[in-house]
């Protein structure tokens, strides 16, 4: 690539980016403390003890939010583009034994799969057509190599309630599991179109496998199908970066595409990624990391200039 184009290509990436940046705003959380919060159905982590969690960027779109905490009555509401600054939202004490299985079916997962998974059963039978009991039951099942059992707990969802993109995206991370790398490809297309565009988690897994079969391609000496993989792969990672935002689960998403360019040879798209990362997380332990990877390329980058 001529260095004029390879400076015009990167200022356009970082004009992209801080537009992107524009747009967004940061919003501030308050309500129980140790309340889970989620935007879009994306976990954007834990309210501290003093009830608050501080959303860093967010885009300046209507949003979804929706808050569980342990004791307390699921609530769902919109999060408006004009809202800025605090937003204080109060929740109501449950006494819904089916809500208060599944939250202690939560609680258990994280010491002991399998009396999770016999809560989230618990919780189902005390509300039977409970789609997240089902959902996260599907999760811990997989996870604990009990593929059979979760292929059943979706296909008995999926019956009770049709044409939610998240019972797709498991579905498919579960064929991903199990060896099916194609059928899984096709399930996290078809989740993506249940969710009209927005799915994640259905565009992680697809990165995820682009990248493999890049990998096995590499591996075969099939460099032209390698390539081909990897931009698949990068393609779907950005996306789900962006819808992602400022959420944890993208920590790891801006190393993986990073690690992407870098096997490409995209070294300022990699440098431009890494700075990215570092303007959104940069008190993260992970931030050390990346700023080395920064120099290293740079260095690189002086030594091939000839790199894209």
């Amino acid at each position: 690539m001529k260095s004029g184009s390879l400076i015009t290509g990167v200022l356009l990436f970082f004009a992209l980016s801080l537009t992107a940046f524009a747009q967004a705003r940061p919003i501030t959380i308050k309500t129980e403390p140790n309340t889970q919060v989620f935007v879009d159905g994306v976990s954007y982590g834990r309210t501290g003890e003093d009830g608050i969690l501080k959303i860093r960027k967010l885009s300046a779109e209507t949003h979804t939010l929706k808050l569980q905490s342990d004791g307390f009555k699921e609530k769902t509401q919109r999060l408006l583009g004009t809202a800025k600054g605090e937003v204080a939202i109060s929740l109501s004490k449950t006494t819904d034994k089916a809500e208060l299985k599944f939250q202690e079916a939560g609680r258990l997962a994280q010491i002991d799969r399998d009396k999770a998974i016999a809560a989230y059963a618990e919780a189902i039978k005390l509300r039977p057509g409970y789609v997240d009991a089902y959902i996260a039951m599907a999760r811990l099942q997989n996870d604990s190599a009990d593929v059979l059992g979760a292929q059943k707990t979706i296909a008995t969802v999926r019956r009770l309630r049709p044409g939610i993109a998240e019972v797709t995206a498991v579905e498919a991370r579960i064929l991903k599991d199990g060896g099916y790398p194609e059928k899984a490809i096709a399930a996290f297309k078809k989740a993506i179109v249940e969710g009209k565009g927005f799915q994640p988690e259905a565009y992680t897994g697809l990165g995820l496998l682009y990248k493999e079969k890049a990998e096995t391609a590499g591996g075969e000496g099939d460099l032209d199908s390698e390539r081909a993989n990897y931009d698949e792969a990068a393609k779907n990672l950005k996306v789900a970066l962006k819808q992602l935002g400022s959420a944890p689960d993208a920590i790891v998403l801006y190393q993986l595409l990073g690690l992407v360019f870098e096997r490409t040879r995209q070294y300022p798209q990699a440098i431009a990624l890494y700075k990215e990362f570092l303007d959104i997380f940069p008190d993260t332990p992970e931030a050390t990391s990346v700023r080395s990877f920064i120099v290293q390329l740079e260095k690189q980058m002086a030594a091939t200039p000839q790199a894209q």
